[in-house]
């Protein structure tokens, strides 16, 4: 769930509009490497709106994605402030780059044998599975940017959200500009 942005965080320097920023941080995978960046943030007053972490494809790094919002200079002074960390290896702003992105949820919602089939003509539409069914509940998982995955819960609440599971954004930028 986000929670508000401090005001400290909120009052742009110079009138420029807040802006969500998205940040990859690969870091070494050590004790407290995690707490140290979560802990800047909250020393600072920053607000963090999603965070993942995870480990890639080098067995001592993970990649921090971070979404939090900003004016230019509050950004500025978010990375500065990340870099300066002793296990941070790289930080990027993925905002103007080129960049895929994907969220993930777990939606658990309460089913009928009369609602069952819409449910799951909802699923299809969003290309999300049914990956667990009982008699009175199905549970589904849907990925895609963080918009799809907001319009399909949306879709899903008059049906009753029993409960569910959403990760933050992870994010990784394009190798080739304007290729696919």
């Amino acid at each position: 769930m986000t929670q508000p942005i401090t005001a400290a965080a909120t009052r742009p320097s110079n009138g420029e509009q807040l802006k969500k920023h998205t940040i990859s941080i690969l870091v070494e995978n050590k004790f407290g490497a995690f707490n140290r960046i979560a802990g800047l943030f909250a020393a600072k007053g920053y607000n963090i709106d999603s965070l993942t972490v995870g480990p890639t494809e080098e067995d001592d790094t993970s990649r921090m994605t971070v979404v939090t919002r900003g004016d230019d200079q509050i950004i500025e002074q978010i990375i500065k402030q990340l870099n300066k960390l002793i296990d941070t290896i790289k930080v990027v702003d993925l905002t103007f780059e080129s960049f895929v992105e994907r969220d993930l949820a777990l939606v658990k919602v309460q089913s009928t044998p009369e609602t069952r089939s819409e449910i799951m003509q909802i699923a299809e539409i969003f290309r999300a599975k049914v990956i667990d069914i009982s008699p009175k509940t199905l549970t589904l998982e849907a990925t895609g940017s963080q918009q799809k995955v907001d319009a399909f819960i949306k879709m899903l609440k008059p049906f009753v959200i029993k409960e569910m599971a959403r990760t933050g954004r992870v994010a990784l930028k394009r190798e080739f500009q304007g290729e696919v």
